[in-house]
């Protein structure tokens, strides 16, 4: 599985923004800045957002590459897709498929697509069937 990924955009302090708007509804609620001179040289400044202590999502400045990357955040409800899909509207978000089963995948499959702010496709998906209750002896 992935441990990070660092999405460049054309104006961080935009961005930090859009994401702390938008992805408390999917349950990340952390925040780091990284200072890129704490790096190897040429290291660029990061801004994280996380989760229960593990920062994975990073933005930093430079040209957005949106043909580039696809974001898929993990909802826990159907709710929460919703949530998610109308804060980045609210933020300034571009639709591309309001929440739904995406049919094509899954009948079980409930997502919303956006765009974000320098156009990179974001997606709020719930797959109940990856949610199911583990029991335990």
């Amino acid at each position: 599985m992935l441990d990070h990924i660092f999405l460049t955009v054309s104006d961080l302090m935009r961005a930090i923004a859009f994401y702390q708007a938008v992805l408390p509804h999917v349950g990340i609620t952390q925040r780091h800045d990284y200072d890129g001179k704490d790096g190897p040289a040429g290291h660029p400044d990061l801004k994280g957002f996380g989760t229960q202590g593990r920062i994975s999502f990073w933005l930093r400045q430079g040209q957005p590459a949106p043909q580039a990357v696809h974001v898929g955040f993990l909802a826990h409800s159907e709710a929460e897709v919703r949530a998610a899909h109308a804060a980045a509207l609210a933020a300034g978000g571009t639709e591309i498929h309001p929440p739904g089963a995406q049919l094509h995948y899954d009948p079980r499959y409930f997502a919303a697509q956006l765009r974000d702010l320098d156009g990179y496709t974001l997606e709020f998906v719930y797959k109940s069937w990856q949610h199911a209750r583990v029991v335990t002896g």
